[in-house]
């Protein structure tokens, strides 16, 4: 209980301090939802974490996360099963794919997806985050930099 606990943690702090510390907060309102994401390398992840979630930590691999939570007239907030498509690419080349897998744990639900990194270029992240199913999705674009290790 204790080790899945502290896998908890560093897994929230590996994808929110790395987002929070180099590019401030990343997160979209939308009505009463508000989407959050956030782009890394792996190689931040720890190893635990990582083989937990099924991702491989490569200097060359990035993850997006996203999360939504939906703010209720009550005060409340719930996580949201959001369906979540995108792509992400250089400015000057075609995008590709994001293929997006959901995760669940203790209550909370993430939008986890891996792509290839390339070294010191901006990468154009565009989102299309659906967090109410009869409403049209809502379009999250964002463009980061990563530098690998060599």
């Amino acid at each position: 209980m204790a080790k899945r606990w502290l896998i908890r943690i560093t897994a929230c702090l590996a994808l929110s301090l790395v987002a929070l510390g180099a590019y401030g907060e990343q997160q979209q309102r939308a009505g009463n939802y508000v989407i959050h994401y956030s782009a890394i390398g792996t190689r931040f992840l720890a190893p635990e974490v990582a083989e937990d979630y099924g991702i491989q930590r490569s200097a060359g691999l990035g993850l997006v996360n996203v999360s939504v939570r939906e703010y209720r007239d009550d005060g409340t907030i719930r996580p949201v099963n959001a369906e979540v498509k995108g792509q992400v690419g250089l400015l000057e080349k075609a995008p590709d794919t994001l293929d997006f897998r959901t995760v669940r744990d203790d209550g909370a639900v993430y939008q986890l997806a891996t792509f290839r990194l390339e070294h010191d270029a901006p990468m154009h992240f565009s989102l299309k985050v659906r967090a109410d199913r009869n409403a049209e999705p809502d379009t999250v674009s964002f463009i980061q930099r990563f530098y690998l290790e060599r």
